[in-house]
């Protein structure tokens, strides 16, 4: 078995060596196996409730990745260079609601939760839901909430491929309802199930970044 202190020093040079990739190497690719393995840790990502409020959406055409490039600001300078490009849907309301049919197939047929216990589950979600978070108020709070269990994926995402010497670059750059837009025009929001939250690019940097700065640990990092 490895030794716990060599691996805690791996995982920071990991993170002290990964940053926002600007400029990838359009002639480095990851590899199959690599880029699924990334994606597999995406998928085991936690998600409140279980939920999993998400799709990861590979871009691997290269029509829809000029469409992109040309509406997403952030994307320009990433597109077509980076090996992999993926964009991270969340679902909405429809399917994210206490009673909604998504909820009922989730947790029935992958969650195999007893109908016993479903309708309580169910109950717990629509107080939460209702009283805890007041998430009910129009279309964007459950959105917002779904969006960010997406990060937490992407996050996660992120850390894997520093870790097996991939880079990456999340990637806001965008106007939402612009790519909604063209997303939906290629069928790929299933009829308002889904919103973007957010993008990444993975791929291999051209030139190292400068030396990472963060605020001291003791200015983050309280005990109280």
């Amino acid at each position: 078995m490895q030794n716990k202190e060599q691996r805690k020093h791996e995982i920071l040079a990991a993170h002290l060596d990964r940053h926002a990739t600007k400029e990838f190497d359009p002639e480095k690719k990851v590899s199959d196996d690599d880029f699924r393995f990334i994606m597999e840790v995406g998928r085991l990502s936690p998600s409140s409730f279980g939920f999993e409020p998400w799709r990861f959406l590979v871009i691997q055409s290269e029509e829809l990745r000029q469409k992109i490039k040309d509406a997403a600001w952030g994307a320009y300078g990433k597109l077509p260079d980076a090996s992999h490009f993926v964009i991270l849907l969340a679902r909405t309301k429809k399917d994210t609601r206490y009673d909604a049919d998504y909820l009922q197939q989730h947790f029935k047929e992958v969650k195999h939760m007893p109908d016993e216990h479903l309708q309580k589950y169910l109950s717990r979600i629509e107080e939460f839901q209702k009283e805890d978070f007041n998430l009910l108020d129009g279309d964007r709070p459950l959105y917002d909430w779904a969006g960010k269990q997406t990060y937490l994926a992407l996050g996660n995402m992120m850390t894997a491929a520093a870790e097996i010497g991939v880079d990456s670059c999340p990637i806001e750059g965008f106007h939402i309802e612009k790519m909604n837009k063209l997303l939906e025009e290629e069928g790929l929001l299933e009829d308002g199930s889904f919103s973007i939250s957010v993008m990444v690019a993975f791929g291999f940097r051209v030139k190292d970044p400068a030396e990472k700065t963060r605020r001291p640990f003791e200015d983050i990092v309280k005990f109280v």
